[in-house]
């Protein structure tokens, strides 16, 4: 009797853990990431999903070549809106802010972006 009980709940921790494991990671192929676009090609109707933004803080020296931040930042915006099932992204701001924690020299990289999806 006391292994049936002690086998539901090895069953309903094992479910438990499933559920919270399987919802908190989206594998998107880099193909199937939506693309950005300029106000200029948006020719349909469409609707705001939400907005993005994505923060990464690095700590000493290490500054990255903004051809970089641009490459990181339009990759993580992307990613994010393919998490969202967008289109398309729009509206994307890649920023860098130089600040010093304690003593630390620390470089703040910043990625914003609207994700929408266009209405049939």
């Amino acid at each position: 009797m006391r292994t049936t009980g002690n086998m539901a709940v090895m069953m309903v921790l094992l479910l438990l853990a499933l559920l919270a494991g399987g919802c908190s990671t989206v594998t998107v192929s880099k193909g199937d990431l939506p693309p950005i676009l300029f106000q200029e090609e948006l020719i349909r109707s469409y609707e705001k999903l939400g907005r993005i933004q994505i923060t990464r803080e690095v700590y000493g020296p290490g500054r990255l070549q903004m051809s970089e931040v641009h490459a990181w930042g339009y990759q993580v915006i992307r990613e994010e809106a393919a998490k969202m099932q967008a289109d398309a992204v729009i509206f994307p701001e890649i920023s860098s802010h130089d600040t010093t924690y304690l003593i630390v020299p620390t470089v703040e990289y910043r990625a914003t972006g609207v994700a929408i999806r266009f209405i049939k």
